[in-house]
């Protein structure tokens, strides 16, 4: 991990949540190494296919652009079309682990976690920064809104790890995880700050994204890796904004490319989700911390803060009761919603290795002590929006009803039979 602590003040972590008043919550950071359509919409760096290219893993494969990318056909290891609830019936705990920035930097945390998926029948969402990769021989290409051109508040990757960021990537997405995007420079203080940009200005960087996204092997000069098999102009349909700032203005455009969520709301709760300017609106939440009357965002860096106060190594003692505490805020989060409203719980991490690693195990021993349990699905923010989308308006308002922790009057058979089934738009309720 290269010069950790200079890169935490570089990304700026200042910007403060909204969850409880209590709680010192700050805002997401950026990701490893820190140096860390379905709609059918029209966004930069998908253009139609040059020509058939060779197989992969047995799947047939049309190149885009470059070849950077190709259409492979429908994505593996998908759950079964959502259907709407029955009457009387009982939702499911959808529980959405995601990653920011999602780059490999040799710490062997991104295999790590595709290797539990799978052996626990989970999905998640990889929130991708583009500039991972883009070499920084090439910098110049990124322009970024607000600051000069080829800056960056979070370290370009080397070579080597460009290639194997782009090597688990490809394996996420074919094991059937999301790929979304966690945008580029990851820029949080100052005037040029996320949080003050236009929507025309959040265009600009989503398009830079995806370019560098779609023409990897125009900006690397690699010719020693397969393309990625899924085409980012449909595959991208959400993201997670840096230090979860600037999602207002970023909604708009959000709604114009066709996405159909942001997970960059902080200071959310554990009820069910409603759409803001036509977009789901999945925020990080305020969790149950052990210990402490206030509750924390659920998110490895704030309750890394909430902990040892930005400091990322702290004495080691501390390590297995902060390493318990923060699986157990997750796990209590958990079970708050398993047991009353089901509220999905959104859990958001980094591939980082702060006060020894102890986040990446809390989040490993709360997937564990989650998976195989009833009614239990863990899945990206795209299968839930595909689930959230089937269901009738009637039964998603009587499911954004309930409170945190609240139990449905009569149980579940009587709350949901209360509604009519008929197919529904899955719209919700917009703020």
């Amino acid at each position: 991990m290269r010069d950790e602590s200079r890169n935490l003040s570089r990304r700026g972590l200042i910007g403060l949540g909204a969850a409880a008043a209590a709680a010192p919550v700050l805002a997401a950071c950026g990701s490893a190494d820190g140096p860390g359509d379905s709609q059918g919409r029209k966004v930069s760096g998908g253009s139609d296919p040059e020509g058939a290219g060779p197989q992969q893993g047995g799947r047939p494969e049309r190149l885009i652009g470059d070849g950077s990318t190709a259409r492979t056909g429908k994505q593996p290891r998908q759950p079964k079309d959502p259907v709407p609830l029955e009457p009387g019936e009982t939702p499911p705990q959808f529980v959405v682990f995601s990653w920011d920035g999602a780059g490999e930097v040799g710490n062997g945390l991104f295999p790590r976690f595709l290797k539990l998926a799978k052996d626990h029948d989970a999905r998640m969402t990889f929130f991708l920064s583009g500039l991972y990769l883009l070499p920084e021989s090439k910098k110049r290409l990124y322009s970024p809104p607000n600051n000069a051109v080829g800056a960056s508040d979070i370290g370009y990757l080397t070579d080597g790890h460009i290639k194997e960021t782009l090597t688990y990537v490809r394996k996420a997405w074919l094991d059937g995880h999301e790929i979304g995007t966690h945008f580029n420079g990851h820029f949080c203080a100052g005037t040029g700050s996320v949080a003050n940009w236009t929507p025309e200005q959040w265009r600009s960087e989503i398009d830079q994204a995806v370019s560098f996204v779609t023409k990897w092997r125009t900006n690397t000069g690699f010719h020693d890796l397969p393309a990625l098999p899924f085409d980012y102009g449909k595959e991208l349909v959400g993201g997670r904004t840096p230090c979860l700032l600037g999602q207002e203005n970023l909604l708009p455009t959000a709604r114009e490319l066709g996405w159909r969520y942001d997970a960059s709301s902080p200071g959310g709760t554990q009820r069910w989700p409603r759409k803001r300017q036509g977009v789901w609106d999945f925020p990080l939440q305020a969790v149950p911390f052990p210990g402490h009357s206030f509750e924390p965002l659920s998110m490895d860096y704030n309750i890394m803060f909430n902990q040892s106060r930005n400091t990322t190594r702290a004495p080691a003692h501390n390590y297995p009761a902060w390493r318990e505490q923060a699986s157990g805020a997750y796990l209590a989060g958990f079970k708050r919603a398993y047991r009353t409203n089901r509220a999905p719980l959104f859990i958001g991490n980094h591939f980082e290795e702060w006060n020894g690693g102890i986040y990446m195990d809390a989040a490993e021993e709360a997937l564990k002590g989650m998976a195989g349990r009833p009614d239990v699905r863990l899945v990206s923010f795209k299968q839930f929006t595909d689930w959230l989308d089937v269901q009738s308006p009637a039964v998603l308002a009587k499911l954004q009803g309930l409170d945190v922790g609240e139990r449905p009057a009569g149980g579940w058979t009587s709350y949901t039979r209360q509604t009519k089934r008929h197919s529904g738009t899955g719209a919700g309720a917009s703020t």
